[in-house]
């Protein structure tokens, strides 16, 4: 009788890779990363457990937004006070801030758990080109074949 293949934390391969996020757009771009730090690209995908690689993200600050979210997308968050409701386009986050952009984007994607919030330590964004990653020797992952 055959039985699930269930992988365990300590037999687990972690890998790193960097992806350019320059002129993808978000969405796609997103979806290909969460899936990668869920571990669900891999053949021993098991749920409960931390399967995810390492994502590099460079170039946050030329991610493409298509249509008209840089106006229109809205991203709200409370400050828990009277009166704290505070919004934020999507176009003034590319432009102030693209690293939490990218951060919302891909964390919104991952589990509400602590095992979601785990998986989510393994994304590093930058904005520019400049990473310091590279002792990790990190696989470069063209997302435009992915997508």
């Amino acid at each position: 009788m055959r039985t699930t293949f269930l992988a365990k934390p300590n037999e687990i391969e972690k890998k790193w890779y960097i992806i350019d996020a320059k002129d993808v757009v978000l969405g796609r771009l997103s979806t290909v990363v969460a899936s990668i730090l869920r571990g669900k690209n891999k053949p021993t995908f098991t749920p409960n457990v931390d399967m995810g690689d390492n994502v590099i993200i460079i170039n946050a600050s030329e991610v493409k937004l298509t249509g008209k979210k840089a106006t229109d997308k809205i991203y709200y968050h409370h400050s828990d006070h009277p009166g704290g409701l505070k919004e934020r386009t999507a176009g003034n986050y590319r432009q102030y801030d693209p690293e939490k952009l990218l951060e919302l984007s891909i964390k919104g994607m991952l589990p509400k758990t602590s095992l979601g919030h785990k998986q989510g330590l393994n994304l590093h964004v930058y904005a520019g080109a400049d990473h310091n990653h590279a002792a990790q020797k990190p696989e470069v992952l063209d997302i435009n074949k992915l997508v």
